[in-house]
């Protein structure tokens, strides 16, 4: 499902596409035409260094044990006595995410990601940024907490039943540090009318991921019947996320996900919920999409027959996966999911579910892969995606410094394109001869735009000259800077990494002094005075003036990534443009005036 919303989504790059493709538009109408054209407005084993850090309560009512369970003909507890247990929480510490729980809905109150990149993405407004210009400390954003509960909402891993005999998403749990006698996760046991629940969770020594095991007990004596859902849910601060507008910026709004049979549907506020029937099938994981970071759960064994229910609103992010439940009396049902919790890295996802996870759940190297991965979405660029990635890898490893990795890249396809734009200048020059005899045909059919316009193009074929020639290089550069628009809005690789200085600590995020982007513009103007002018006076004052400033005006809110590449990208035409025309200066014949080219044809042209 394409969400107009999201920045991994066709339309956040057609944005771009449209203010990239602005210059070269404008270019090819004057060149034809030579009148300016309006433009558009624009987430096993025991493990040691787990902490368990809960409080002894002397209030709390004892864990219940697995094993002590009510059998068939046993009362079961009824929902006021499961009430009555006091709430209690629990945290347990690991090095990459702390997790605190609450036995009300033995769900997760808080997943806190550690690390300095694992921080929501800091809006910083235009005086904020000339204070760090200025020295001045900026408070940094909080760490990223992947499940902060929805007020008056089940807690993310809350379960519930529905159907004759229905169990609250907020029953109160008894709690078990150490899940099945370990160290590493912690057991939940409620009970509700027919119903014994047992959740276990564990936690691998190292990384995102978990385990967990819903054990659903009938301790009646009758079948029982009904659905089965999993709710995990995220409150959002609308100071770390905003939708996408044309000047406003690109937008970071996370959405409510599920991957039903082959297709991802998903959701943001503002957009419409997916079609019931789309969300029904075989479930492969459901969580929460955020820009950088993604939580879901996923059935260990397998896709498994289910639907989802979207909710998205400005503040919260919620998604419910409903399985089908059928419990003969005094049997046991078990669900097994995987659960990851942290950052879209791909190297991570690309192995979920991890050895340790796989080893703790009984799972052989062939176990279902649910392919977390693919919430990086760089759409129809992932492959230009990839090679600039990797190019930009390479130069980090050898610079250690992401800022320096995309000047060096612009180096690259600078040099690539050098053969290219040689010969565009070369075609300038010659375009920029025709002027004289340009000027006589505007003259003669000053009243008559039709006739104007095919002497000239018929001028350009005596002449064997193409008028595109000299915008091929900027036609090519254009899905170079959309394919790395699009990586710098998904890779979290990127996500937090500074150039220099104390303002662009965050090269995915805008320039917050928009020093970048102005420098941008003022290279763009030179560059475009630097050409060959092609047009008249008043249409040259256009295209060096107006373009360059609609075009800064939208790049202002875009990553500070993208403007430094496309500065970068401008100062070094100006060299390549100072240097060619040097270059072809001494190079052209002794006689006839032409260019090299020219001359290799065979000496002047008519």
């Amino acid at each position: 499902m394409n969400d107009p919303l999201s920045p991994q989504s066709n339309d956040s790059q057609k944005r771009l596409l449209f203010a990239l493709a602005l210059s070269f538009a404008a270019t090819a109408v004057y060149t034809f035409f030579f009148a300016p054209q309006p433009t558009p407005p624009g987430a096993e084993g025991a493990d040691a260094g787990v902490v368990a850090a809960a409080p002894a309560d002397a209030g709390t009512a004892p864990a219940v044990s697995p094993e002590g369970t009510a059998g068939a003909g046993t009362p079961a507890v009824t929902a006021e006595a499961a009430q009555a247990l006091p709430e209690r929480k629990v945290e347990l510490q690991r090095q990459e995410v702390h997790y605190a729980f609450s036995s009300e809905g033995a769900g997760l109150a808080a997943a806190v990601l550690q690390g300095s990149k694992m921080r929501e993405q800091q809006e910083l407004s235009l005086a904020q940024g000339y204070k760090k210009l200025f020295g001045e400390d900026i408070p940094p954003a909080p760490q990223m907490n992947v499940a902060q509960p929805v007020a008056g909402q089940p807690l993310p891993l809350a379960v519930s039943i529905e159907g004759a005999s229905p169990l609250p998403a907020n029953l109160r749990y008894a709690v078990t540090e150490g899940a099945a006698g370990s160290a590493d996760g912690v057991t939940f046991t409620g009970r509700s009318g027919p119903w014994e629940v047992v959740k276990t969770l564990q936690w691998p020594r190292e990384g995102f991921e978990l385990t967990y095991t819903l054990q659903v007990r009938n301790t009646s004596g009758q079948p029982q019947n009904g659905e089965l859902q999993v709710h995990y849910s995220r409150a959002i601060d609308p100071n770390f996320e905003h939708a996408p507008s044309f000047f406003g910026g690109v937008g970071n709004l996370s959405r409510s996900a599920c991957w039903v049979d082959d297709e991802l549907h998903t959701m943001s506020p503002g957009g419409d919920a997916p079609e019931a029937e789309d969300s029904r099938g075989q479930i492969h994981y459901f969580g929460i999409d955020q820009q950088y970071f993604v939580s879901a759960l996923y059935p260990l064994e397998g896709p498994r027959a289910g639907s989802c229910t979207f909710t998205a609103t400005p503040t919260a992010r919620q998604i419910t996966a409903a399985f089908p439940l059928s419990v003969a009396a005094g049997e046991t049902v078990t669900l097994r999911f995987g659960g990851y919790l942290g950052p879209k890295d791909p190297d991570l996802l690309a192995v979920v579910p991890g050895p340790a996870v796989r080893q703790a759940a009984g799972l052989g190297d062939a176990a279902f892969h649910p392919k977390l991965e693919n919430s990086v979405d760089f759409g129809i660029w992932a492959v230009i995606c990839k090679v600039l990635l990797a190019v930009m890898k390479f130069f980090y490893g050898l610079t250690g410094n992401w800022g320096v990795a995309i000047i060096l890249l612009t180096v690259v396809v600078k040099l690539v394109l050098l053969p290219l734009t040689y010969r565009s200048m070369v075609s300038m020059e010659e375009v920029k001869k025709l002027q004289p005899r340009m000027e006589e045909i505007r003259k003669k059919h000053a009243d008559n735009r039709e006739q104007q316009n095919l002497e000239i193009m018929k001028l350009y074929q005596e002449a064997k000259v193409n008028p595109l020639g000299g915008c091929l290089p900027l036609l090519i550069q254009m899905p170079v800077w959309i394919a790395l628009f699009t990586a710098l809005r998904n890779s979290f690789d990127i996500y937090g990494e500074p150039f220099i200085g104390p303002i662009w600590r965050d090269l995915t995020y805008k320039d917050p002094t928009y020093l970048l982007p102005l420098a941008l513009g003022v290279s763009m103007v030179i560059t475009q005075k630097m050409q060959p002018q092609m047009m008249d006076a008043a249409q040259a004052r256009i295209m060096t003036w107006f373009l360059p400033i609609v075009f800064t005006a939208t790049l202002l809110q875009y990553p500070a990534g993208l403007s430094l590449y496309i500065f970068t990208n401008n100062i070094l035409s100006i060299a390549q443009q100072y240097g060619l025309r040097k270059w072809l200066d001494r190079n052209k014949p002794q006689t006839g005036g032409g260019t090299p080219a020219v001359a290799a044809a065979g000496g002047r042209r008519k």
